[in-house]
């Protein structure tokens, strides 16, 4: 849902939707999501102490990052720029960003003898699905409320790092 509400995002800052670029986040957010619980597998409880304790900065801290970006390009006065790069750079911070935590996912698979390649398959599907539908949802909306719907974007991407902080820090529960 993470990677669903980021595509939203991504969505909102395209003047007019470009499939291209729908089809490049949802393989990166689709690929990413299949193989952080693959790697997370293998590496299991050797290093899961690790993993669990920074996971959620790091997706905190690239979300709010990004977040406030998309919000400061809202509030710019005059002529609307919109960022709907999909470059390496840009897409790498985000997919780690929303599939970080998928690591931990991988752990626990390892604990309870799962077929983890099966798992990922299905994880990698759903995921490019939603997210490509997501770049549509979040162009529509962006097409339509311009600047607001690009601030509201940041703040839910900011509200989505708050979330996974909170998560993990055991103050709110899923």
């Amino acid at each position: 849902m993470d990677a669903f509400a980021v595509s939203i995002c991504k969505g909102l800052s395209m003047k007019k939707m470009q499939w291209n670029k729908a089809v490049i986040i949802g393989l990166y957010f689709g690929i990413f999501q299949g193989v952080m619980p693959i790697i997370g597998y293998f590496v299991g409880s050797t290093f899961s102490g690790l993993v669990e304790k920074v996971d959620h900065w790091i997706a905190f801290g690239l979300l709010v990052i990004i977040g406030i970006t998309m919000i400061v390009e809202a509030l710019k006065k005059g002529e609307e720029e919109l960022n709907d790069k999909t470059d390496f750079k840009t897409m790498i911070a985000l997919a780690i960003a929303t599939s970080i935590d998928a690591l931990a996912v991988g752990v626990s698979s390892a604990m309870i003898d799962t077929n983890i390649f099966i798992e990922a398959i299905i994880i990698c599907v759903i995921t490019f699905a939603l997210s490509f539908v997501g770049v549509k949802i979040g162009n529509v909306f962006g097409d339509k409320w311009g600047k607001k719907a690009q601030f509201a974007g940041g703040c839910i991407l900011i509200l989505i790092g708050v979330k996974i902080l909170l998560e993990h820090l055991g103050v709110i529960f899923t």
